[in-house]
Protein backbone atom coordinates (compact mmCIF):
# COMPACT_ATOMS: atom_id res chain seq x y z
CA UNK A 1 0.00 0.00 0.00
CA UNK A 2 1.61 3.38 -0.80
CA UNK A 3 2.48 5.49 2.12
CA UNK A 4 1.50 8.92 1.50
CA UNK A 5 2.60 11.95 4.04
CA UNK A 6 0.34 14.92 3.94
CA UNK A 7 0.43 18.80 3.65
CA UNK A 8 -1.97 20.89 5.05
CA UNK A 9 -1.96 24.83 3.98
CA UNK A 10 -3.25 27.38 6.09
CA UNK A 11 -2.95 31.38 5.68
CA UNK A 12 0.55 29.92 3.98
CA UNK A 13 1.40 27.21 6.49
CA UNK A 14 1.62 23.06 7.04
CA UNK A 15 -0.74 22.30 9.97
CA UNK A 16 -3.03 20.15 11.31
CA UNK A 17 -6.57 20.16 12.36
CA UNK A 18 -8.48 18.20 15.06
CA UNK A 19 -11.66 16.16 13.46
CA UNK A 20 -11.26 18.83 10.83
CA UNK A 21 -12.45 21.74 12.43
CA UNK A 22 -11.71 25.30 11.84
CA UNK A 23 -9.49 27.48 14.24
CA UNK A 24 -7.96 24.32 15.57
CA UNK A 25 -4.31 24.22 13.52
CA UNK A 26 -1.15 23.73 15.21
CA UNK A 27 1.39 24.60 12.96
CA UNK A 28 3.98 22.35 12.23
CA UNK A 29 5.91 24.00 9.69
CA UNK A 30 6.19 27.76 8.18
CA UNK A 31 8.45 26.30 5.55
CA UNK A 32 5.83 24.18 2.66
CA UNK A 33 8.88 23.53 0.57
CA UNK A 34 11.30 22.59 3.16
CA UNK A 35 8.42 19.85 3.86
CA UNK A 36 7.59 18.49 0.83
CA UNK A 37 11.24 18.25 0.58
CA UNK A 38 11.75 16.00 3.63
CA UNK A 39 8.71 13.69 2.59
CA UNK A 40 10.31 13.07 -1.00
CA UNK A 41 13.75 12.29 1.31
CA UNK A 42 11.86 9.26 3.37
CA UNK A 43 11.48 8.07 -0.02
CA UNK A 44 7.58 9.07 -0.37
CA UNK A 45 6.19 8.51 -4.21
CA UNK A 46 3.20 11.02 -3.26
CA UNK A 47 2.57 13.59 -1.49
CA UNK A 48 -1.16 14.57 -0.66
CA UNK A 49 -1.88 18.51 -0.05
CA UNK A 50 -5.06 19.81 1.35
CA UNK A 51 -5.74 23.62 0.46
CA UNK A 52 -7.49 24.14 3.59
CA UNK A 53 -8.52 27.87 2.99
CA UNK A 54 -10.07 26.59 -0.38
CA UNK A 55 -11.93 24.18 1.50
CA UNK A 56 -13.14 26.29 3.62
CA UNK A 57 -13.92 28.65 1.25
CA UNK A 58 -15.22 27.11 -1.55
CA UNK A 59 -12.48 28.03 -4.09
CA UNK A 60 -8.79 27.49 -4.01
CA UNK A 61 -6.87 30.27 -2.48
CA UNK A 62 -3.31 28.67 -2.38
CA UNK A 63 -2.51 28.11 -6.02
CA UNK A 64 0.69 29.60 -5.99
CA UNK A 65 2.44 27.54 -2.73
CA UNK A 66 0.89 24.40 -4.21
CA UNK A 67 2.65 25.05 -7.84
CA UNK A 68 5.64 25.76 -6.05
CA UNK A 69 5.41 22.44 -4.20
CA UNK A 70 5.17 20.48 -7.49
CA UNK A 71 8.15 22.37 -8.81
CA UNK A 72 10.12 21.40 -5.69
CA UNK A 73 9.76 17.97 -5.74
CA UNK A 74 10.19 15.18 -8.35
CA UNK A 75 7.76 12.86 -6.54
CA UNK A 76 3.88 12.65 -7.78
CA UNK A 77 1.33 14.81 -6.07
CA UNK A 78 -2.29 15.00 -5.45
CA UNK A 79 -3.82 17.88 -4.45
CA UNK A 80 -7.57 18.78 -2.60
CA UNK A 81 -9.58 21.86 -1.04
CA UNK A 82 -11.76 24.08 -3.19
CA UNK A 83 -11.84 22.18 -6.80
CA UNK A 84 -15.39 22.98 -7.95
CA UNK A 85 -15.05 23.43 -11.40
CA UNK A 86 -13.31 21.88 -14.39
CA UNK A 87 -11.23 25.30 -14.85
CA UNK A 88 -9.72 24.68 -11.74
CA UNK A 89 -8.88 20.65 -12.57
CA UNK A 90 -7.16 21.84 -16.10
CA UNK A 91 -5.05 24.56 -13.86
CA UNK A 92 -3.94 21.98 -11.38
CA UNK A 93 -3.08 19.55 -14.09
CA UNK A 94 -1.65 21.89 -16.55
CA UNK A 95 0.63 23.08 -13.16
CA UNK A 96 1.96 19.58 -12.89
CA UNK A 97 -0.66 17.57 -10.21
CA UNK A 98 -0.98 14.03 -10.78
CA UNK A 99 -4.19 13.55 -9.10
CA UNK A 100 -6.95 16.14 -7.75
CA UNK A 101 -9.21 15.47 -5.26
CA UNK A 102 -12.53 16.81 -5.55
CA UNK A 103 -14.92 16.74 -2.50
CA UNK A 104 -18.22 18.77 -1.88
CA UNK A 105 -19.04 19.13 -5.84
CA UNK A 106 -18.81 15.37 -6.69
CA UNK A 107 -22.26 15.16 -4.79
CA UNK A 108 -23.59 18.48 -5.78
CA UNK A 109 -22.82 18.65 -8.94
CA UNK A 110 -22.76 15.36 -11.21
CA UNK A 111 -21.75 17.06 -14.26
CA UNK A 112 -18.74 18.64 -13.43
CA UNK A 113 -17.42 15.17 -12.03
CA UNK A 114 -18.52 13.50 -15.27
CA UNK A 115 -16.78 16.23 -17.64
CA UNK A 116 -13.73 16.04 -15.19
CA UNK A 117 -13.19 12.16 -15.40
CA UNK A 118 -13.87 12.08 -19.27
CA UNK A 119 -11.26 15.16 -19.78
CA UNK A 120 -8.58 13.48 -17.22
CA UNK A 121 -9.03 9.67 -17.00
CA UNK A 122 -7.30 8.27 -14.28
CA UNK A 123 -6.32 11.44 -12.48
CA UNK A 124 -9.85 12.49 -10.56
CA UNK A 125 -9.53 11.08 -7.09
CA UNK A 126 -12.84 11.83 -4.90
CA UNK A 127 -12.79 12.45 -0.93
CA UNK A 128 -15.64 11.14 0.84
CA UNK A 129 -15.08 12.01 4.17
CA UNK A 130 -17.33 10.97 6.92
CA UNK A 131 -18.59 11.98 10.79
CA UNK A 132 -20.61 9.70 12.88
CA UNK A 133 -20.54 7.42 9.70
CA UNK A 134 -22.28 10.01 7.09
CA UNK A 135 -20.59 11.94 4.65
CA UNK A 136 -18.90 15.44 5.19
CA UNK A 137 -18.83 18.31 3.19
CA UNK A 138 -18.49 21.81 2.71
CA UNK A 139 -14.92 22.33 4.68
CA UNK A 140 -16.36 19.52 6.84
CA UNK A 141 -19.53 21.75 8.26
CA UNK A 142 -22.60 19.49 6.96
CA UNK A 143 -23.36 16.13 6.28
CA UNK A 144 -25.31 14.47 3.64
CA UNK A 145 -27.86 11.33 4.76
CA UNK A 146 -27.25 9.03 1.73
CA UNK A 147 -26.29 5.75 0.99
CA UNK A 148 -23.04 5.39 0.59
CA UNK A 149 -23.12 2.16 -1.05
CA UNK A 150 -25.03 3.93 -3.98
CA UNK A 151 -23.13 7.18 -3.57
CA UNK A 152 -19.78 4.63 -4.32
CA UNK A 153 -21.40 2.99 -7.67
CA UNK A 154 -22.25 6.33 -8.55
CA UNK A 155 -19.01 7.65 -8.79
CA UNK A 156 -17.28 4.34 -10.09
CA UNK A 157 -20.17 4.98 -12.72
CA UNK A 158 -18.83 8.29 -13.47
CA UNK A 159 -14.78 7.19 -13.88
CA UNK A 160 -13.48 8.11 -10.76
CA UNK A 161 -10.30 6.24 -10.29
CA UNK A 162 -9.63 6.33 -6.95
CA UNK A 163 -11.64 6.93 -3.33
CA UNK A 164 -9.94 9.33 -0.01
CA UNK A 165 -11.87 8.19 2.70
CA UNK A 166 -10.96 9.82 5.81
CA UNK A 167 -12.70 9.46 9.39
CA UNK A 168 -13.00 12.94 10.49
CA UNK A 169 -13.92 11.78 13.60
CA UNK A 170 -9.82 10.22 14.31
CA UNK A 171 -8.45 12.88 12.38
CA UNK A 172 -5.58 15.07 14.20
CA UNK A 173 -6.43 12.66 17.66
CA UNK A 174 -3.93 10.33 17.31
CA UNK A 175 -6.43 7.59 18.81
CA UNK A 176 -5.66 4.91 16.49
CA UNK A 177 -7.10 3.41 13.32
CA UNK A 178 -10.86 2.22 13.42
CA UNK A 179 -9.97 -0.79 11.42
CA UNK A 180 -13.47 -1.99 11.26
CA UNK A 181 -14.77 1.25 9.82
CA UNK A 182 -12.09 0.96 7.10
CA UNK A 183 -12.85 -2.47 6.33
CA UNK A 184 -16.62 -1.72 5.98
CA UNK A 185 -15.89 1.12 3.67
CA UNK A 186 -13.59 -0.78 1.25
CA UNK A 187 -15.75 -3.57 0.91
CA UNK A 188 -18.61 -0.93 -0.24
CA UNK A 189 -16.01 0.09 -2.31
CA UNK A 190 -15.76 -0.71 -6.05
CA UNK A 191 -13.08 1.49 -6.30
CA UNK A 192 -10.06 1.61 -4.48
CA UNK A 193 -9.39 3.39 -1.57
CA UNK A 194 -6.93 5.36 0.27
CA UNK A 195 -7.64 5.79 3.77
CA UNK A 196 -6.76 8.51 6.33
CA UNK A 197 -7.89 9.64 9.96
CA UNK A 198 -6.50 8.54 13.06
CA UNK A 199 -3.53 6.59 11.98
CA UNK A 200 -1.05 7.44 15.03
CA UNK A 201 1.20 4.15 15.12
CA UNK A 202 3.35 1.84 13.48
CA UNK A 203 0.91 -0.80 15.07
CA UNK A 204 -1.96 0.69 12.98
CA UNK A 205 -0.04 0.33 10.02
CA UNK A 206 0.17 -3.42 10.70
CA UNK A 207 -3.51 -3.58 11.14
CA UNK A 208 -3.94 -1.85 7.99
CA UNK A 209 -1.62 -3.88 6.25
CA UNK A 210 -3.77 -7.06 7.09
CA UNK A 211 -6.41 -5.37 4.51
CA UNK A 212 -4.79 -4.46 2.04
CA UNK A 213 -5.75 -7.10 -0.04
CA UNK A 214 -9.57 -5.70 0.02
CA UNK A 215 -8.15 -2.88 -2.52
CA UNK A 216 -6.73 -0.52 0.06
CA UNK A 217 -4.85 1.23 -2.24
CA UNK A 218 -2.66 3.74 0.21
CA UNK A 219 -2.99 5.29 3.19
CA UNK A 220 -2.16 8.69 3.90
CA UNK A 221 -0.13 10.13 7.38
CA UNK A 222 -0.17 13.60 8.65
CA UNK A 223 0.03 14.16 12.39
CA UNK A 224 1.66 11.17 13.62
CA UNK A 225 4.59 11.95 10.98
CA UNK A 226 4.73 15.81 12.49
CA UNK A 227 4.83 14.32 15.74
CA UNK A 228 7.25 11.40 15.18
CA UNK A 229 4.96 9.08 16.39
CA UNK A 230 5.77 6.79 12.96
CA UNK A 231 9.02 7.70 11.25
CA UNK A 232 7.95 8.03 7.75
CA UNK A 233 11.41 6.69 6.07
CA UNK A 234 10.79 3.39 7.88
CA UNK A 235 7.11 3.21 6.99
CA UNK A 236 7.77 4.00 3.25
CA UNK A 237 10.45 1.44 3.79
CA UNK A 238 8.05 -1.41 5.28
CA UNK A 239 4.88 -1.02 3.86
CA UNK A 240 5.29 1.21 0.79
Amino acid sequence: MLIIPAIDIKNGKCVRLLRGEEGTEIVFSEDLIETAKKWESCGASWIHVVDLDGAFTGEPKNLDLVTEIINSVSCSVQVGGGIRNVETVRTYINKGVGRVIIGTAAFSDQDFLKRACDEFPSKVAVGIDTKNGKIAVKGWRETLDVDKSEVLKDLKNAGVSVILHTNVDRDGTMEGVNLESVKNFIRLSPIPVIASGGIATMDDLDKLSTIETLSLYGVILGKSIYTGSIDLKKAVKWYG
